[in-house]
């Protein structure tokens, strides 16, 4: 399936090939600090599909805590949109695109929730395969 997206303030847009039957929402205590809501709304692009049209992402590169890996988080230098996820240590780079800024975000419906063992009580979704782990 063909994506797009901008930020909020439209200064960087973009475009993908992701696959619709792997949206996630991510439960982590990571995707909840920076998401600033219970949990992320997730789509990975497919192997080199992911291309920035406009602007300059800003990353921040985040080691992560139960493997020590480090992702890259693009992000909007302006206003502060979160858009991806990536992989500093693989080839070709793995993005994780936050379905939020996508054009196409009412037809990616999740089909599985990870992190749950560090979800709010409140915030699994049913419906949605829950694994506890990654």
């Amino acid at each position: 399936m063909q994506v797009d997206g901008a930020c909020h303030c439209g200064q960087i847009t973009y475009k993908a090939t992701v696959d619709p039957d792997r949206v996630t929402l991510c439960h982590c205590n990571d995707c909840q600090i920076t998401a600033g809501a219970p949990y992320t709304f997730n789509v990975p692009a497919l192997a080199g599909t992911f291309e920035i049209l406009s602007g300059t992402p800003q990353t921040y590169l985040k080691t992560t805590a139960d493997s020590g890996r480090h992702r890259a988080h693009g992000f909007c230098p302006n206003c502060a949109t979160r858009l991806y996820s990536a992989s500093v240590q693989t080839d070709p780079i793995q993005y994780m695109l936050r379905a939020g800024p996508l054009q196409q975000r009412a037809a990616l419906k999740p089909v599985r929730q990870i992190w749950c063992d560090a979800a709010l009580d409140w915030a699994v979704v049913d419906g949605p395969e829950r694994v506890t782990g990654q």
